[in-house]
């Protein structure tokens, strides 16, 4: 591919990731699979590591989707929420033990567990009490939705230690949670949700 294609390519690539995630983070109406989307967003990627000079600050490799939703209070992440980075590879996984290393310099233990896809939030705590709860947001602003929060039976209210803390989390809905509530919507005419993630969003 040359110079005038990998541009072209890059900026068809900008417009429609761009157009999956605000369906997917703003509307909860998703559109494509996630696989579906992460293959355009690895295109993009591999696309902007050839070919730097098109790299752009409204590419979705360089900030996270979503934006602030009209109708709620705006809170300001004291530590930034970004997104993971996908890896399809043994390469890449590699790559990244690599980088821990150097980093580290030491050699690191792993936990690792199955990615829960829900809705990425920052729980708050001053003095161990639960104050605030807020969205991903695009990464650097999220919306306030503490009273949401408040309803989530597993979070608690008040930690065992009064400590000053902010934890990030997932808020999701189970397999069998989900399916009773499509059934549910299902009979009464109602649209029913695309996903689990997008449900936990829409009640969130």
């Amino acid at each position: 591919m040359n110079k005038k294609e990998a541009k072209k390519r890059i900026n068809e690539l900008n417009k429609l990731t761009k157009y999956y995630a605000e369906k997917y983070y703003d509307d909860d109406e998703p559109e494509v699979s996630d696989f579906e989307y992460d293959m355009l967003m690895l295109e993009l990627r591999n696309l902007e590591k050839e070919f730097p000079e098109f790299i752009t600050k409204e590419s979705l490799t360089q900030h996270v989707g979503g934006n602030v939703k009209e109708g709620f209070e705006k809170v300001e992440h004291e530590v930034p929420l970004q997104s993971l980075l996908d890896i399809f590879d043994f390469e890449d996984l590699y790559a990244f033990d690599d980088r821990v290393q150097k980093t580290l310099e030491t050699k690191p233990e792993y936990v690792v567990e199955t990615k829960i896809d829900g809705l990425s939030v920052a729980l708050e705590y001053v003095n161990g009490i639960f104050v605030r709860g807020a969205t991903r947001g695009n990464g650097l602003v999220g919306e306030d939705i503490t009273e949401n929060l408040k309803t989530v039976k597993s979070i608690p209210k008040k930690l065992k230690e009064d400590i000053n803390i902010i934890v990030r989390g997932e808020v999701f809905i189970g397999k069998k949670e989900f399916e009773l509530m499509n059934e549910e919507r299902q009979k009464n005419e109602e649209s029913l949700f695309a996903n689990a993630r997008n449900a936990a969003a829409r009640f969130s």
